[in-house]
């Protein structure tokens, strides 16, 4: 027996049909940044890589207008 279980439930996509990857959309965006500020890999968050791109220029756009902080101020 391996040690490797998968899962049988089918995780939801991280982001739905009717979801728009905009730089306002700020609760979307918080989905993908780390507790760090950092933004996550492609793997933890699931994406492809075409929506990663769009996160990733997204989540800087919202930072430049500081609708993010750039680093969190856990620490």
């Amino acid at each position: 027996m391996s040690g490797f279980k998968r899962s049988l439930r089918r995780r939801s996509p991280p982001i739905r049909s009717g979801e728009v990857i905009d730089y306002k959309n700020i609760n979307l965006l918080r989905r993908f940044v780390s507790e760090q500020g950092r933004i996550l890999s492609r793997r933890m968050n699931r994406l492809t890589s075409k929506q990663q791109r769009s996160v990733t220029v997204a989540i800087k756009r919202a930072c430049i207008l500081s609708l993010l902080p750039f680093l969190s101020s856990g620490s």
